[in-house]
């Protein structure tokens, strides 16, 4: 097998950081969201990072960019940050931060098989072999926790499951998006323009469902982290890692994420980690390494090689 080489010097601490913040993101949303409530949740924290983010906008001079694309980088930013901030908040109050992260693993399975649906691009035979193990993966993790039956407390995981998939569909679905309509466009526009369109569509929402009673000082806290470093910093860090090492070493962070939120969750949290979860998750990362070209299988990458020689 061939593998891309491990992070180095000097984005290596670019890298470890962002999988360590956006791994923590999970936890703050799980503490805000018991408090305040899935969309109230999901709704602050993309104000949030939008009030964040509109100054180093105006600080870089692409206000103009953003006025001219503002109808396009606002509905993305519904499909890539409304609904799965609303998904992910609705889901952790049923299911464990380490289980979220673990199925948020499948976002680069959802890229690659809604861009080969869509966009053409279809994989090779490494990566189709890669699809097929990833999803096994979800499926072995699912079967075992996810429950549409009501447990003690009248909770049920099945649907918190299918709402956290939901929202990696959505980052895919995103991706091809940006892809097609927004080659070219500056990160930092584009980032923006989707907070603000996020904030839009939530705010109806996030007021009509606003909990009556008043929020504590740690729900007001998770979800200024939340909008300030797990979203607005999270957002620069992840744009300077793809200038500084490209998008496949990019990329390669989802995997690092799951480690991190595992980590917080045992630690702080009290959860648990289940040798089959464990198990269940080194299948999902393997097919998503195979599914997105950081891994490759050399027999059917020779033979997918000829098949393109023989083409031309």
């Amino acid at each position: 097998m061939k593998t891309t080489p491990l992070p180095g010097k000097p984005w290596a601490l670019d890298f470890v950081l962002l999988a360590a913040i956006w791994g923590s993101s999970f936890m703050f949303m799980r503490v805000a969201a018991q408090a305040l409530g899935p969309l109230p949740a999901a709704g602050l924290r993309v104000g949030i990072a939008a009030l964040f983010l509109l100054p180093l906008l105006a600080y870089q001079g692409l206000a103009t960019s953003l006025r001219q694309h503002w109808k396009l980088t606002c509905a993305v930013g519904v499909l890539n940050s409304a609904i799965p901030f609303v998904c992910f908040t609705f889901a952790l109050l049923s299911i464990t931060t380490g289980l979220s992260a673990i199925l948020n693993a499948t976002v680069p399975l959802f890229g690659a098989l809604i861009a080969w649906a869509w966009l053409g691009d279809r994989p090779s035979g490494s990566r189709l072999v890669g699809l097929a193990v990833g999803f096994a993966g979800v499926c072995m993790l699912a079967w075992d926790k996810a429950s549409f039956k009501p447990d003690a407390s009248g909770a049920t995981t099945g649907w918190a499951v299918l709402a956290v998939l939901f929202a990696c569909m959505c980052y895919g679905a995103a991706a091809s998006v940006a892809k097609r309509y927004m080659g070219g466009l500056p990160s930092l526009v584009s980032a923006t323009g989707s907070q603000i369109g996020a904030s839009i569509a939530l705010l109806p929402l996030t007021l009509w469902y606003w909990p009556a009673q008043a929020p504590g000082l740690a729900a007001w806290g998770a979800v200024l982290v939340l909008g300030v470093v797990c979203t607005g910093l999270a957002y620069i860090l992840y744009f300077r890692l793809i200038a500084r090492a490209g998008p496949a070493r990019a990329l390669a962070v989802t995997f690092a994420i799951p480690a991190f939120a595992v980590f917080y969750g045992v630690l702080l949290l009290g959860e648990q980690l289940t040798l089959w979860m464990l198990v269940c998750a080194l299948v999902i990362i393997a097919g998503t390494m195979l599914s997105t070209g950081l891994l490759r299988l050399p027999g059917l990458q020779g033979r997918q090689n000829g098949q393109e020689k023989r083409s031309l």
